[in-house]
């Protein structure tokens, strides 16, 4: 699938955009270069569940938790700052990837090697009119 976001005015439209299509898939790895704006469509995608806590990008602890309308955990994590593989498996990572709770991931080329196999992968670029294309 593909959405347009042509601004930051139309991006919860595109967060809803993106729920109503991401299907029964649990992780979602968002691949795109420094600026391309991961963490605002992760954020907007939050709101949009109903997040009410703040959304800030996890750089530093790795993983933010927030809670979503219904209830439930998501989890939000930035391998940003990941030197080795061993600090993914110190965090417990399996208990997150393959708990059934909602997980989104920045920088997840840098743990590659150990995403789900049913991980759902999304790029987002930006286009030369400062636009942003977002396809999984």
């Amino acid at each position: 699938m593909e959405i347009k976001i042509k601004s930051l005015d139309n991006i919860r439209e595109a967060a809803k955009a993106f729920l109503d299509g991401m299907g029964t898939g649990k992780v979602f790895a968002f691949y795109g270069k420094m600026g391309a704006g991961k963490t605002t469509f992760i954020k907007a995608i939050c709101e949009e569940l109903g997040v009410t806590d703040v959304i800030t990008s996890p750089t530093f602890a790795l993983v933010n938790e927030y809670t979503a309308a219904d209830g439930s955990p998501i989890y939000h994590f930035d391998f940003y700052r990941i030197k080795k593989l061993d600090e993914v498996y110190d965090m417990g990572y399996e208990d997150y990837f393959y708990g059934g709770s909602l997980c989104f991931l920045e920088w997840p080329e840098l743990i590659e090697e150990i995403l789900p196999e049913d991980v759902t992968k999304v790029t987002i670029t930006e286009e030369a009119d400062g636009s942003r294309k977002v396809v999984w």
